[in-house]
């Protein structure tokens, strides 16, 4: 072999070697923004060229495919597109398939769930479709890309919304199915291609639970009839005063209650307005803006539907069917109710939490009931409310029926302590309400496990349940119908602790435990809108704020 020969032989040996070496491909060229194509049969093969650039550049930025549109699920899209080298799921050479026509049309009208089109590209899917109809336009690969895109990442958001909603789940959650992962998708995209209508697929997951079908299924009547105008939301608690007048006369020039938005109003001029919205709402004219005003401004057609939204969701957070005997108190309602075999057996009143001490969402279920119950005060009430009273006049323990005892459950004569020198760092002592009619507790007591160290019990304020906020107690329920509730738990159990008993026991004012054999769940939520008995939605007051902190960091924008 000759010197030239053996050097060539070496040439290719080497070009063989590096080219079988594994290496990182070569870098797909950027997508062009405008890419006509001049041959038919070159259409698909160039689109999905474009797809799985615009699928690299939009995991490189954050979803962003240009200044403006960008991908909610960028990683999930490309999951759905990569393992088909960028196939086309929505359209065929020049043309959209049924389906994606169909997934517009259900984008348009997806308020019906509760849901809001300006999150499934709404408006940008609009103008690709109407491009499109133009036959130049038909030739421009990139302008199909987009449209694929945005379609299967409309797609993949509205499933994501409809199953599990948009806020994110709590712990409370008793959802066991939230897994939606790359490979669910890729199922549901596998189930897509064999549909000319996704909507019945999409519709599929939604909840099957009642209180969740009941309000979604009331809310087309209501979208018929909305104001769909836009107001000025007002932000409160206010952040700072200058956003907040600034705010609330741009809200009072929206109705007319200010006749003047090109300058800061002054104290006189603002009250003024503030006591016309205030006749105006027939509520109590003092010149003030408070949270009753506000809300009332901030109650309109379009927040009603973002409320609509949040509770939805939070339906959305419920197992798909209940226990056949329950305990459902919601919040906002200041109402409990027991539902046995899918009926409601009986329905209070109750006193919840002030917004200081808020009773919490919590799922857990009664264990046993106590007649005639001693209260143990919380140290949190004994250092906030009573010691400062105790130390200011020690005859107000004797005036609130309270005993002071020590560690080994010792009465101690309040008189021989030296309150002066007690604090939130030394206190020695427990502090008890002796057991009676004027107990706090009442005379029953309902007890259910939970870190929170709340339960329901009867009061010894009864006059309060006259009252329409109810927001009033330390953080437990208080139940107006405590007798019929006892009276449910304890026929239902089965013995040994007959209801002539426990009668007794209430007669003879004993304190006795009534342990239950079957426990009965009990599930306090907060849910601001339901549907009441002749099908219309009812709304309750936000009386913790939970929808105001859902509305500002989930849907302040759409």
């Amino acid at each position: 072999m000759n010197k030239t020969y053996r050097f060539t032989f070496l040439i290719i040996v080497f070009a063989i070697f590096i080219s079988s070496c594994d290496g990182p491909p070569p870098p797909r060229p950027k997508p062009k923004p405008k890419e006509i194509v001049k041959i038919p049969e070159e259409m698909d093969p160039t689109v999905q060229n474009q797809i799985l650039g615009l699928i690299g550049e939009a995991q490189q930025n954050n979803g962003k495919l240009d200044d403006s549109i960008t991908l909610s699920q960028p990683a999930i899209v490309s999951a759905l597109y990569s393992d088909m080298e960028g196939q086309r799921l929505w359209s065929k050479d020049k043309e959209w398939l049924e389906k994606a026509d169909s997934l517009l049309l259900f984008i348009q009208n997806s308020e019906i769930l509760g849901l809001f089109p300006s999150d499934y590209h709404r408006r940008e899917l609009v103008s690709i479709f109407n491009r499109l109809q133009d036959s130049a336009a038909k030739m421009d690969a990139a302008l199909w890309a987009r449209g694929e895109l945005m379609l299967t990442d409309a797609f993949s958001n509205m499933a994501r919304h409809i199953k599990l909603g948009r806020i994110p789940h709590d712990s409370i959650s008793q959802r066991k199915d939230t897994l939606m992962d790359a490979a669910y998708f890729v199922k549901l995209r596998d189930s897509l291609t064999e549909l000319t209508n996704p909507r019945e697929l999409l519709l599929s997951l939604e909840p099957i639970n009642e209180r969740y079908r009941a309000l979604r299924e009331s809310l087309p009547a209501f979208l018929d009839s909305m104001d769909r105008r836009e107001y000025t939301y007002i932000v409160f608690p206010k952040l700072d005063t200058v956003s907040f007048v600034k705010q609330l006369q741009t809200r009072l020039f929206e109705e007319n209650y200010i006749p003047f938005i090109d300058r800061t109003p002054d104290s006189v001029e603002l009250s003024v307005a503030v006591k016309k919205a205030q006749t105006s709402r027939k509520l109590k004219v003092d010149g003030k803006a408070g949270p009753v005003l506000v809300g009332s401004l901030n109650n309109t057609g379009m927040e009603k539907f973002r409320r609509i939204a949040i509770n939805l969701d939070r339906y959305k957070q419920l197992p798909d069917s209940f226990p056949v005997s329950y305990i459902w108190v919601n919040l906002p309602s200041f109402k409990m109710q027991v539902w046995d075999s899918g009926k409601v057996k009986l329905e209070s009143k109750i006193i919840i939490g002030l917004p200081k001490t808020r009773t919490p969402v919590l799922t857990s279920a009664v264990s046993n009931l106590v007649t005639y119950p001693q209260w143990t005060v919380p140290y949190s009430i004994i250092f906030k409310e009573m010691l400062p009273k105790i130390q200011k006049d020690v005859s107000y323990l004797d005036e609130q029926n309270l005993m002071v005892v020590d560690h080994n459950d010792s009465v101690i004569d309040p008189t021989t302590i030296d309150w002066s020198k007690l604090s939130k760092k030394k206190f020695p002592y427990l502090i008890r309400q002796r057991q009676g009619d004027d107990n706090s507790l009442g005379v029953m007591k309902f007890n259910f496990a939970n870190k929170y160290d709340v339960y329901m019990h009867d009061t010894n304020a009864r006059a309060l349940f006259s009252r329409s906020n109810r927001a009033l107690s330390h953080g437990c329920v208080r139940i107006q119908k405590w007798d019929s509730l006892s009276h449910y738990l304890v026929t239902k159990d089965p013995p040994p602790v007959p209801l002539d008993s426990m009668n007794a026991w209430l007669q003879r004012e004993e304190k006795h435990y009534i342990y239950l054999k079957q426990k009965v769940p009990v599930y306090l939520r907060y849910y601001t809108c339901e549907v009441s008995e002749n099908g219309t939605i009812k709304f309750y007051d936000d009386i913790y704020g939970d929808d105001n902190t859902l509305r500002m960091k989930y849907f302040a924008a759409k």
